[in-house]
């Protein structure tokens, strides 16, 4: 991709609209981070219908819209394709933007699968294309500051580390989500607040080397907002896991989804010099809270330094921020060729992970990583 430091990164986004029924990830995230940053202009908006796909054009200030992806990918004024839709959607409309010699942003999970993601990571590595998969989590700046702490010795070779994700059960769920409780589209709290947690976990201190794991569902039924009628569930709602990390470190690991008072995520880290502890209601929209205590000292909260800011101070908290950030970094890699963000080949890394841990409940084992 040829491009000056004047430039700005034209994106073409496909599941941002402004009518009810969606998740309302691209517009309320993708949309306000590409507004804030004077890196990109967000160029079209592709939608399922002529209609909607105007009406959220101009609602969010794009110039083109479309109805059709293979268009928009293949316009020659659309520099990269944003991927904001259902799960299940995502190898389709991931593919068409490669097959136009498109880089390609696209949402977290990647694929349905492994299969799937992998696929995708395939394509686009054997077509030299930079790509960007939403795990956010890595961008908040809580985070990033974290990984630094860790990597800089500040609390010494870690010992023992505790992963926390506790999540709301939302059990009456209309068209626009009640689809997330089929197990085979692989969205739910296992791949997305676990993934994004899990994968936070991962970018602080380094991959798992082994994994043992139960992962069940606990709330079988759900209720359909509009029809009333009972919603059979069988994506997995609760996972209990245990691991070593590459650097011998052990991992105790809980994502749930619960009835009543959700507690969030809370990440502890022991290390041989002290503790730092990371806490957020969800550490892929932030804010994040660390704190950090050396020796026997009472944890005090630190604030990670204005460099890990990469978005203006004015832009409101919420989903576009970490989401900002990471478009932030993205910009960045595309303009000095290095990569600084979250590629597809680190997606299937973490669908892997994920695997392996359906594969430890269904086999009754250890699972070990490449």
């Amino acid at each position: 991709m040829d491009m000056t430091l004047a430039d700005r990164i034209r994106v073409g986004i496909v599941g941002a609209t402004v009518t009810p029924g969606g998740s309302g990830w691209g517009a309320n995230a993708h949309v306000p981070a590409l507004q804030a940053l004077p890196d990109y202009q967000l160029k079209a908006v592709c939608t399922a219908h002529e209609e909607t796909a105007r009406t959220s054009a101009e609602k969010f200030g794009a110039e083109l819209a479309f109805h059709d992806m293979k268009t928009m990918v293949a316009h020659p004024d659309v520099d990269l394709v944003a991927v904001v839709v259902r799960v299940p959607l995502h190898e389709q409309l991931v593919m068409a933007a490669i097959e136009a010699g498109k880089p390609v942003c696209c949402e977290w999970p990647l694929g349905a699968n492994l299969a799937e993601a992998t696929a995708m990571a395939d394509r686009a590595k054997a077509a030299g294309l930079p790509t960007l998969v939403g795990l956010q989590a890595r961008s908040d700046p809580a985070v990033m500051y974290a990984r630094d702490l860790v990597a800089n010795g500040d609390i010494g070779d870690i010992v023992t580390v505790n992963l926390k994700v506790m999540v709301d059960a939302i059990t009456e769920r209309g068209d626009g989500r009640i689809w997330q409780g089929i197990r085979a589209n692989g969205a739910n709290p296992m791949t997305i607040p676990g993934g994004h947690s899990i994968d936070a976990l991962c970018h602080i201190l380094g991959e798992f080397a082994e994994v043992s794991a139960r992962v069940t569902t606990r709330i079988g039924m759900w209720k359909h907002a509009v029809t009333g009628d009972d919603f059979p569930v069988d994506a997995p709602d609760t996972v209990t896991a245990a691991g070593v990390l590459k650097s011998g470190a052990e991992v105790s690991y809980q994502v749930a989804s619960v009835p009543f008072n959700a507690s969030g995520t809370r990440l502890e880290i022991y290390g041989r010099k002290g503790t730092l502890v990371l806490t957020s209601k969800s550490v892929n929209i932030g804010p994040s809270q660390l704190h950090l205590a050396i020796g026997n000292a009472t944890m005090a909260e630190i604030i990670p330094p204005d460099r890990y800011r990469l978005v203006s101070a004015d832009m409101a908290a919420g989903p576009g921020r970490n989401v900002g950030q990471a478009y932030a970094r993205f910009a960045s890699a595309l303009r000095s060729g290095k990569s600084d963000t979250p590629d597809f080949g680190d997606a299937v890394a973490r669908h892997a992970l994920i695997d392996a841990m359906e594969r430890s409940h269904r086999e009754g084992t250890v699972i070990r990583l490449a």
